[in-house]
């Protein structure tokens, strides 16, 4: 089975393919991102690179029986500006389109944000299947719910893991990790002008949000803590890691700003695991 990978990323599908048990030949990635493609080379070094999406033509590479793909969500997230197809980035969506028109695979797998119905029924007409929604909660600490839209039959929720933040958590965790005195006067200013106060996970609890900075370049939306003997830090790349059903260390040739970026823009590995487990060979 030749696999095309499409905004390929850090090759969560390739860890998807692995866990689920399914060979594969030839693993084309179309990816430009240096630092992902430098994670993805570390860890499968047999990666066939090919560069940006809009050069990728289907008489140029093996007949694929697997199309993955998640094209960029900037403009399709409900964090964003509301663009939708407008932005240059989510409407990268039409190569994939065109890509699964060239290549004809047996199998499809396109994956993006919850997002305005309008936006999810263009996507839905122009792939001829409706989406599933999958929250990456069910197998992973992380609360992540996205659309999968795939002509794999038969795709189900997945079973219930009973994974929570205690079960991924690292201890021992550098004092680098450490919210400074900086970080904590910018938590009591955003705390007096919003009244919104940080949220201090529990390890019963699942992790909101996945994406994690230091203070500087903090948003509303990643106001969020982990306590513990030491005091409150953030988490960490291999927290992150385990977030997204990563192996420990998978991205550890980047530094920590790249891993935070390259593991927020990837698959829960096991969802992705999941759904490659109803192909039927």
């Amino acid at each position: 089975m030749n696999v095309l990978s499409l905004f390929d990323g850090i090759s969560c599908g390739q860890l998807a393919l692995k866990k689920a048990g399914i060979g594969y030949g030839r693993y084309y990635a179309s990816e430009i991102d240096k630092y992902a493609i430098k994670v993805t080379q570390k860890n499968f070094p047999s990666t066939i690179q090919i560069g940006d999406v809009r050069q990728v033509k289907a008489e140029n590479i093996a007949k694929i029986d697997l199309l993955l793909g998640g094209s960029p969500c900037q403009g399709f997230s409900t964090a964003g500006k509301g663009k939708h197809f407008e932005d240059e980035r989510s409407n990268l969506f039409f190569e994939y389109v065109r890509l699964l028109n060239e290549t004809n695979p047996r199998y499809f797998l396109f994956e993006n944000v919850a997002m305005k119905r309008e936006c999810e029924n263009e996507i839905s007409e122009a792939l001829g299947v409706k989406p599933i929604t999958i929250n990456s909660n069910l197998v992973s600490a992380a609360d992540r719910k996205r659309l999968y839209w795939t002509n794999i039959a038969g795709v189900t929720q997945p079973q219930d893991k009973g994974i929570t933040w205690g079960d991924v958590r690292e201890y021992g965790v550098e004092e680098k990790y450490y919210y400074k005195q900086g970080a904590k006067k910018w938590f009591e200013k955003i705390e007096k002008e919003r009244g919104k106060r940080i949220k201090v996970f529990k390890d019963s609890e699942k992790m909101q949000m996945l994406e994690a900075s230091m203070y500087k370049r903090y948003s509303i939306q990643r106001f969020f803590g982990i306590e513990d003997e030491q005091g409150l830090r953030y988490i960490t790349p291999k927290e992150c890691e385990r977030c997204m059903c990563v192996p420990d260390g998978y991205t550890d040739c980047v530094s920590d700003t790249q891993r935070y970026k390259q593991l927020g823009n990837g698959w829960t590995v096991d969802v992705i695991a999941h759904i490659l487990g109803f192909i039927n060979f």
